[in-house]
């Protein structure tokens, strides 16, 4: 029997069509699920009883299982999910002013190993499927009271383009008008520059962010091992050959880490790399944990990092620190796993 989170509305209209059912039944169901919130088919009003039988011997409705809800003092959530297999996944919900933000895991734990993020210090345990990542924003929705959902990001547990299939049919089924109907604008895929995965994402579908977090390969293969596979001036190169994307930008993304790539100079030499790139960068300081010996750089070195690229016609930001007070901010998430170890 088939997961139904797992299924894109076009795969789900194949089907039913296979069997002599009209198509905009799919349509229909879509709706019902996923705008209504209604996982059972006896519940679904205008299908024929038939049908409901049909489909309760094709599909279930299995969602990962909230074990724990650990409320930030921001007003982020963190939210520990138990997926298949006895594995535990988290997601990290940040409201504001009636809007919310939901950050997604794509793995169970990540193969990529950059120093400075607890995920990679967990390694590699597996890929969720496509309704485990559909799954976590349906499981997470009931939780969010008053807010709406206008913004999802692939930036939990693990690389998405290092499981790129699953992410793709969960973006499908997520940006879908019947479905979730999350803007293409508001949906992004956070990676740390697997190229072969990238060119998989069409840049309409989603939007792009890539963690450089230092200006030359030296230190970015400190930080990022990823970096002797797709070294920096192949992630640079890949972006400007992206062409004309109109308005939408590429985000750099980049963790500042006291003493190591948040001196002036590292602008300086930010700078230079990124010229011509029509991009964003947003400037993370580092999260700290019991796990790394890196440090936060201070206010005064992010505000003049900062000015010195914003003087040389960058847009810049400051990305705020959400649920750091709980692990659930960037670099944080899966510290239960080196927890469980320590004991």
């Amino acid at each position: 029997m088939t997961n139904f989170f797992d299924i894109t509305l076009r795969e789900l209209g194949d089907m039913l069509e296979n069997l002599g059912v009209k198509r905009y039944r799919a349509h229909q169901i879509y709706r019902w699920v996923y705008q209504a919130g209604v996982s059972d088919f006896d519940r679904i009003t205008n299908l024929p009883k038939a049908l409901k039988v049909l489909l309760k011997n094709m599909f279930h409705f299995g969602l990962p299982r909230i074990e724990e809800t650990v409320p930030s003092k921001d007003g982020s959530v963190k939210f520990l999910l138990a997926a298949e297999h006895g594995h535990a996944v988290e997601s990290v919900l940040m409201p504001e002013n009636g809007r919310s933000t939901l950050c997604l895991s794509t793995q169970v734990g990540c193969k990529m190993s950059c120093a400075f993020c607890v995920t990679g210090k967990v390694g590699f345990i597996r890929d969720l499927a496509a309704s485990e990542i559909v799954g976590q924003v349906m499981a997470v929705r009931p939780h969010m009271g008053e807010s709406q959902l206008t913004n999802i990001v692939l930036m939990g547990m693990g690389e998405p383009c290092d499981n790129i299939d699953n992410v793709t049919r969960a973006i499908d089924i997520m940006e879908e008008p019947f479905g979730l109907k999350i803007s293409h604008r508001r949906l992004t895929v956070s990676t740390v520059g697997l190229i072969d995965g990238l060119r998989l994402i069409d840049p309409k579908k989603a939007q792009l962010a890539i963690s450089l977090n230092a200006a030359t390969g030296p230190v970015r293969t400190r930080l990022m091992p990823i970096n002797r596979v797709y070294p920096l001036h192949e992630v640079i190169a890949y972006v400007k050959g992206l062409g004309n994307m109109g308005r939408t930008r590429v985000t750099f993304e980049y963790v500042m880490i006291r003493e190591v790539n948040d001196s002036l100079e590292d602008a300086r030499l930010l700078a230079e790399l990124l010229k011509g790139v029509k991009c964003k960068v947003n400037l993370i300081p580092y999260n700290e944990s019991p796990f790394a010996d890196f440090k936060s750089p201070n206010g005064e070195s992010i505000k003049q990092f900062q000015s010195y690229l914003v003087n040389r016609r960058f847009t810049a930001i400051v990305r705020d620190s959400r649920a750091i007070d709980v692990g659930g901010g960037c670099g944080q998430l899966g510290m239960r796993y080196l927890q469980g170890r320590q004991r």
